[in-house]
């Protein structure tokens, strides 16, 4: 009878979670794709053109959250579960991953500004009422995917996971028994509290080059001199030689000498001190920050589930002039709460786990906005923020960035090595997508040897250029690159194998092509770690 009843249940379909798989070290989670290849000629939200659009995408019925950070890291980005690159040297508008060092952020003036908007709202109530400096993050539908919204909807009924369900656990439990391997199952965690020190993970951040070229007239700051100052700062620092000079023991001029205490030199105050300044006993309004997982669906999240898309509904009526009916409940939860990245929770990740999240700012018990967030390995990666259009003086795309750079510093209390902020795609040539770049230190992805480059070194190609190779060293390469196509593991007919093996079944020489632009575009690790479906 029991032996039937666990029969039964292994034929259960439902949906894929990824299973121990041999040969991946620290019991290795195995993600599935389906690649669909090329597609180019179609509208670009960014720029109107109705045929200027071109990338790649794939179908991720489930991804791994290392795989997706080194995805991310060659310039991939997601939608739902759709993964899409890019094609640089084609598109019409070229998107080059950004990133913030959120460990060395120091906000700026304007930043500071909007932090001390908020904090006089909370406090006394006070509505500022000038200009709204607010930057609307990168919207998923008009701007980002936009064409691909009918593609992807199609994709979501055709690439149903329930039908590999079966046959996929079985597989990887079948490879995992003739390892040796045991499979091991998840410990989901619901958990949102302070951060401790810890370390996970063996995947290492891509590399970071520092590319030093000639500055052009009239083109940028001169990269090879020291920073210029303000004139004010230039007089403090003469008064205070001056000072010294007359009176080199630092005692007060006159009358008898008094040592009083040592002052400090002046400190810039943290990004944490001008966002958690107290407020006062009867402050105006309260505002909380919550982080709930989203995929697969906390208890939290199926609770407020209902009052977000009502934001989301009307953030995009408003903001984005949508009518009613167009914010539809399947295209909510399709593009920002359904998500291929599985959950984990190692004992020295964060205490809230990987995986994807939605950081919601409640202001007097309701919901104003919501950052659609990932947490990696690496890096916390921003997807959408929404937010009530009744609170757009508050300048929430900001405020929201800047909280979303705290919570990265914060996590890295615990996680050492995650340390960045990814902001998505920065875009040169559309100019609502350049105040990415206003979030300082911050780098962006070379797109031909995805390596790290400071972006103060690549505005001025830009400037010249919509498509630039960063990386000015022309003996460099992508390190990562597919080498051998052939160990590319390919899953088909309820079976993992090579792609080698496979590849001797076939005789489409289309496919051949297909798959190898696919290793191309993943790389050698993740095309080894990655199973690609085949029907």
């Amino acid at each position: 009878m029991r032996a039937a009843a666990q029969r039964r249940r292994r034929r259960a379909p439902g949906p894929v979670r990824p299973a121990a798989v041999a040969g991946g070290g620290r019991g290795a989670m195995a993600s599935v794709v389906e690649y669909k290849g090329l597609r180019a000629g179609y509208r670009c939200g960014y720029c109107g053109a109705d045929d200027g659009k071109a990338s790649c995408g794939m179908w991720a019925h489930s991804m791994t959250v290392q795989d997706y950070q080194d995805l991310v890291d060659r310039g991939w980005r997601r939608s739902g579960k759709y993964v899409y690159k890019p094609v640089m040297n084609q598109t019409c508008c070229p998107q080059y991953t950004i990133r913030c060092r959120s460990l060395q952020f120091q906000p700026s003036k304007s930043q500071k500004k909007v932090l001390k908007k908020m904090l006089k709202f909370l406090a006394k109530g006070e509505v500022s009422k000038g200009h709204c400096e607010d930057e609307p993050m990168e919207p998923p539908l008009e701007d980002a995917v936009a064409g691909d919204v009918a593609f992807i909807s199609k994709l979501d009924v055709q690439c149903d996971l329930k039908k590999l369900g079966d046959s996929l656990k079985e597989s990887l439990e079948r490879e995992d028994k003739e390892k040796g391997k045991p499979v091991k199952k998840e410990d989901p965690k619901e958990l949102i509290q302070a951060q401790e020190r810890g370390e996970w993970g063996s995947g290492e951040p891509s590399r970071s080059v520092e590319v030093r070229s000639a500055p052009q007239p009239g083109k940028g700051a001169d990269l090879s001199k020291p920073p210029c100052r303000k004139a004010k700062e230039i007089r403090k620092e003469r008064k205070r030689l001056k000072l010294m000079q007359q009176n080199p023991a630092g005692e007060p001029t006159g009358g008898q000498a008094q040592r009083g205490p040592k002052t400090e030199p002046h400190q810039p105050r943290s990004l944490e001190d001008l966002i958690f300044e107290s407020l006062p006993e009867n402050a105006s309004h309260k505002l909380e920050v919550r982080v709930v997982r989203s995929s697969p669906p906390s208890s939290q999240f199926k609770a407020t589930m209902l009052e977000s898309y009502q934001v989301y509904k009307r953030y995009q009526m408003v903001i984005h002039n949508h009518s009613p009916d167009e914010p539809t409940v399947s295209q909510f939860t399709g593009f920002l709460c359904t998500s291929p990245l599985e959950p984990e929770n190692p004992p020295n990740g964060p205490d809230c786990g990987y995986g994807s999240f939605h950081q919601q700012y409640w202001l007097d018990g309701k919901i104003i906005a919501v950052g659609v967030i990932d947490i990696l390995p690496h890096c916390v990666s921003s997807v959408y923020l929404y937010y009530d259009p009744d609170y757009s003086f508050l300048s929430l795309g900001v405020y929201s960035a800047l909280r979303e750079i705290a919570f990265t510093r914060q996590l890295h209390e615990k996680v050492p090595q995650l340390s960045y902020y990814y902001m998505g795609f920065y875009i040169h040539s559309c100019p609502k997508m350049r105040y990415k770049g206003h979030y300082r230190p911050s780098d962006l992805l070379c797109p031909e040897t995805y390596v790290w480059v400071p972006i103060e070194q690549c505005l001025p190609s830009l400037e010249n250029s919509k498509y630039c190779r960063f990386n000015q060293d022309p003996e460099a390469a992508d390190e990562g690159c597919s080498k051998d196509p052939d160990r590319l593991r390919v899953f088909h007919k309820k079976a993992i194998v090579p792609y080698g093996v496979y590849r001797r079944q076939q005789r489409d020489p289309s496919e051949d092509a297909a798959v190898r632009q696919y290793a191309s575009l993943v790389g050698q690790a993740c095309a080894e770690r990655m199973l690609l479906f085949r029907s």
